[in-house]
């Protein structure tokens, strides 16, 4: 039963499960449905796919992480990101609308599932801290503000061709403003009105009610269920789609997503694959981002590599379910969590809820404006524009700030893909340029103790024979240059020096290239009268040079336990 509950996280739950936390899931489930459906065809139209496809990927992929998955919280499904670099990636292989663009779709969610096992099979769960905080910033508020703009084609009720960059649809949306619907542009203003109504004077008055926060929180995040609703009844009570040209969803195809009849392309998958990883990586980074925000509510932790194994399932079932990528979205994990869900019994919940929608009213949904699901689309992404992690990562480190700012233009500029390989790319660049230049301190004695500070920060007592000095920093191939650098150039303007004393204890590894350099350094400094001598070594670092001939090259030069024993030493000398 051990081997099982590791593979399938759900067991462990079982064995506790009881009446109330039925109850609790039932609850949260239903919610989350309730949100869930028109969000999912929203995405899916973001996709550049029919709205089917995104009700789709809301059943088959959820009942898969709920046996697999190790956040109770998560909610699986469609998201706005995954959902618009779908759309970049498959656009560039087939025309929208077409059976390959479909067919595109599939094989893209294949790829995603079986990148994304591959991880979990190399143990590569912890390269969700490989991509920093300031390059997701930079990316997901240039990519809410390229949906935004994406949507109010449907909001104005606009025709185009599908435009791939941000300048076309900006400059589409301009030479195409004098076509608005106007009929499609009040229907938008109102579920604008309606969203944030429900998510503003809708919870203050839940909140002076008094009612239960697991009721009343949900219930301020059903406003999309309320624009579904109340479009669709307008739309069809004035007979709008036919008198005033209101755009809507049209006929949604009755029953469950047919498993079976689909065409494995390995040819498409060397084009779709960097799109794939792309997809695979930011999606896992934000499951796992909500997942562990949420766990640490319940003071629990999920596991990455347990979440490689769910997601991967889940987008390998969205491939058989015939749809495209999935990902835990934010959103509706919140409210997941807020309505009281104990375990992914809540998703297995919204899944057979979505299930039934799919198999038995889809045709509630023709008279759906696609102006409201626009609508929706932004409301849910424009909180992802965050200025202020801008100004505080400027106020905290103008690198980080700068590498934000970055990657939002390039993602603007470039695209989504481009623009987060180069946002990538600079945050890798800027921590080697970090790491090439270490902080470097000359130290000396605080007083009469055996504490050493930085000269610059600090009123410490200095030796007049000896350099003291400690970098903060391991020792490899990107550094060594510039600490041996560092050093000769402070013993070349000071003459007097006859000692230097490199402080090891921030040193935790040293590679062959700062060996080569460190002996060079010895016999550099030799020749200008000055030996070298270490303290403070780490046992680790000390072994990597018992293994070598370093310790009889540094002679006279002695390795000192402590920074105090070796100015004590050479001072009396």
């Amino acid at each position: 039963m051990g081997f099982l509950n590791q593979y399938f996280p759900v067991l462990g739950w079982l064995n506790t499960y009881t009446r109330q936390t039925l109850v609790s899931d039932l609850i949260a489930g239903a919610i989350v449905a309730i949100m869930l459906i028109p969000q999912a065809m929203a995405y899916s139209l973001l996709a550049g796919l029919p709205a089917e496809y995104g009700l789709y990927a809301s059943i088959l992929p959820l009942l898969i992480y709920s046996l697999l998955g190790s956040s109770r919280s998560l909610a699986v499904g469609p998201v706005a990101i995954a959902s618009l670099m779908v759309s970049t990636a498959i656009s560039t292989v087939a025309t929208q609308g077409s059976s390959e663009y479909l067919n595109a779709a599939v094989n893209l969610s294949f790829l995603v599932g079986i990148i994304l096992l591959f991880l979990r099979i190399i143990r590569l769960g912890a390269i969700v801290n490989f991509i920093s905080h300031s390059v997701l910033s930079g990316f997901t508020s240039a990519v809410a503000i390229i949906i935004t703009i994406s949507q109010l084609k449907h909001v104005l009720g606009i025709e185009f061709p599908r435009a791939t960059g941000l300048d076309q649809n900006i400059v589409a949306l301009y030479t195409h403003l004098h076509q608005t619907n106007h009929i499609t542009l009040l229907l938008s203003l109102l579920a604008f009105a309606i969203l944030w109504l429900c998510k503003s004077k809708l919870c203050q008055t839940l909140n002076l009610l008094k009612l239960p926060l697991w009721f009343a929180q949900p219930l301020c995040k059903t406003g999309p269920m309320f624009v579904l609703l109340i479009g669709s009844i307008l739309v069809w009570h004035f007979n709008l789609d036919q008198t005033k040209n209101v755009d809507t969803v049209g006929i949604v195809p009755q029953g469950l997503p047919n498993i079976g009849g689909i065409q494995i392309d390995l040819q498409l998958w060397q084009q779709l694959f960097i799109p794939a990883l792309l997809i695979a990586l930011i999606g896992f980074i934000e499951s796992v981002s909500v997942g562990t925000a949420l766990a640490s509510k319940r003071r629990e932790r999920i596991d990455p590599n347990k979440e490689l194994i769910a997601l991967g399932a889940a987008n390998l079932g969205a491939g058989f379910s015939g749809t495209y990528p999935v990902a835990g979205g934010f959103g509706r994990s919140m409210v997941n969590h807020s309505a009281g869900a104990q375990t992914t019994i809540a998703s297995a919940i919204s899944a057979t809820l979505v299930a039934l929608v799919v198999a038995y009213f889809t045709p509630l949904f023709y008279y759906l404006p696609k102006a409201a699901l626009g609508v929706i689309i932004i409301m849910a992404v424009i909180p992802l524009i965050s200025i202020s992690t801008f100004r505080e990562c400027w106020k905290f480190n103008k690198a980080d700030a700068l590498t934000l700012i970055a990657t939002f233009i390039l993602v603007l500029i470039l695209g989504v893909e481009l623009g987060i390989l180069f946002g990538i790319a600079i945050s890798i660049a800027l921590l080697l340029y970090r790491a090439s230049q270490p902080h470097i301190a000359i130290v000396g004695r605080l007083g009469n103790s055996e504490q050493f500070r930085n000269t610059a920060r600090h009123d410490v007592k200095t030796e007049e024979t000896v350099l003291a000095l400690r970098v903060d920093e391991s020792l490899y191939f990107a550094n060594t240059r510039f600490v041996e650098k560092f050093i000769l150039h402070q013993c070349t303007d000071n003459p007097r020096f006859q000692h230097v004393v490199l402080i090891c204890s921030a040193i935790n590894f040293i590679d062959a290239s700062a060996l080569e350099t460190l002996e060079t350094l010895v016999s550099n400094l030799k020749d200008k009268g000055v030996i070298l001598h270490l303290s403070e070594v780490k046992g680790p670092v000390m072994d990597q040079f018992k293994n070598t001939h370093f310790l009889k090259k540094l002679e006279p030069g002695q390795v000192f336990f402590t920074t105090d024993q070796a100015l004590r030493t050479l001072t009396k000398t």
